[in-house]
């Protein structure tokens, strides 16, 4: 009777993990340039496209890594940050929301 529910927790655990994977990948999903919020604060996946005409407050070397809104390592190609739930942005990036990184 033991080998019944061996493969019962098996399938359980296999079903679990597909689900966690699936969830994972979705949540690793970047943010894309022309979504409502991300064009309403000016992102860029790459700092050296910001419109300075539109955005006089940029700075060069302001980018999504070294942001304290940033959730990553500097050094990280992206990672989650507070504005985007569930998205990531690229470190090399850049938004209007840009703060320094205390």
């Amino acid at each position: 009777m033991t080998q019944p529910i061996q493969r019962r927790m098996f399938l359980m655990s296999l079903a679990t993990a597909t689900g966690t994977a699936g969830t994972l990948a979705h949540a690793q999903a970047l943010v894309d340039e022309k979504d409502a919020q991300a064009v309403a604060l000016g992102y860029v996946a790459d700092a050296k496209r910001v419109d300075t005409k539109k955005f006089p407050k940029f700075a060069a070397g302001q980018n999504c890594g070294n942001c304290a809104l940033y959730q990553g390592k500097p050094t990280d190609k992206a990672a989650a940050c507070a504005l985007f739930p569930g998205k990531l942005v690229a470190g090399p990036g850049w938004c209007s929301a840009w703060a320094k990184k205390a």
